[in-house]
């Protein structure tokens, strides 16, 4: 296939599978032996099953979700693609995960001394 037809695929595949939810493609856009190097949610294998879990999730979750491709480059047989993904949130949280970093919090307010730094 030709870069651009490789660009075509990934604009399809997409469409289709992101912003139509036609999760039953998933198999005719990814090979059977394809593996999503992505970080993905717990539990959500690394497979063409993944996808369509996930997409199901989004899905569901949003139900106005939609898949904007920002920039594509590719090069012979690859593609890389930026996306940016929108939606209205259906339901309410029940997890949220972050990294505070209270030390540096700490060291800012003056509570803490920094590593190596003198006693005033």
């Amino acid at each position: 296939m030709s870069t651009e037809q490789n660009k075509a695929l990934v604009r399809r595949m997409v469409e289709e599978i992101f912003n139509r939810g036609n999760i039953g493609r998933v198999d005719e856009f990814l090979a059977p032996d394809f593996v999503d190097r992505e970080e993905l949610p717990p539990g959500v294998p690394r497979d063409r099953e993944g996808v369509k879990r996930l997409t199901a999730m989004l899905r569901s979750a949003f139900p106005n979700f939609k898949a904007t491709i920002e920039d594509m480059i590719a090069e012979g047989d690859k593609v890389v693609i930026r996306m940016t993904w929108k939606g209205t949130h259906k339901g309410k949280f029940v997890e949220h995960w972050g990294q505070m970093d209270s030390m540096g919090l700490m060291q800012q307010l003056g509570a803490i001394r920094a590593p190596g730094e003198s006693k005033r």
